[in-house]
């Protein structure tokens, strides 16, 4: 599941939403979605694909409505290389402060200007997660624990500690 693309639905605006029923037509409706794309896809292509897929389907329906579909950001994906003295620094850092090796998984923040980053500067970029599954991102609600909050701060002086021992010819 973390390698694959996926396909999130954010939102629909126009409808009715309360409860109870309601047969009002709305005028307009809005959909927001988003994509999330793996290594090797390209922003514009899958666009495309998706734009020409959905005014196919649109037409099926011979409706007299119309059909906009836009592209808000058009990022492209971003893959680490695990093996990058960044990395064996974050994961010497991780074993200090919590005792255990980590497990390096392909999960797929929606961080589009990592790829930004690490273009434009030329160097790698890694991302250390602290939070827990449980702290609602992007919520009304959204939290860190306190344990999340003290133990990653303990994780990111112990990973700025490791980076500094780092050759200067490997970074």
């Amino acid at each position: 599941m973390w390698r694959y693309p996926t396909v999130s639905i954010h939102g629909i605006e126009g409808a009715f939403s309360d409860p109870g029923t309601k047969t009002v037509i709305p005028a307009k409706v809005t959909a927001k979605f988003s994509i999330r794309q793996v290594p090797n896809m390209d922003a514009a292509m899958v666009k495309k694909q998706v734009t020409d897929y959905l005014h196919s389907v649109f037409a099926k329906r011979k409706s007299p409505n119309k059909l906009k579909v836009t592209m808000v950001i058009g990022a492209k994906p971003w893959l680490a290389d695990t093996k990058h003295a960044l990395y064996e620094a974050g994961k010497a850092a991780v074993k200090r402060v919590f005792g255990v090796d980590p497990d390096l998984i392909r999960e797929g923040g929606t961080i589009p200007i990592a790829r930004t980053f690490e273009d434009v500067t030329r160097k790698s970029i890694i991302m250390i997660p602290i939070g827990g599954f449980d702290d609602g991102l992007h919520s009304q609600n959204e939290k860190i624990s306190r344990y999340n909050y003290i133990e990653g701060t303990k994780l990111f002086i112990a990973y700025l500690n490791e980076v500094a021992m780092i050759k200067k010819t490997s970074v």
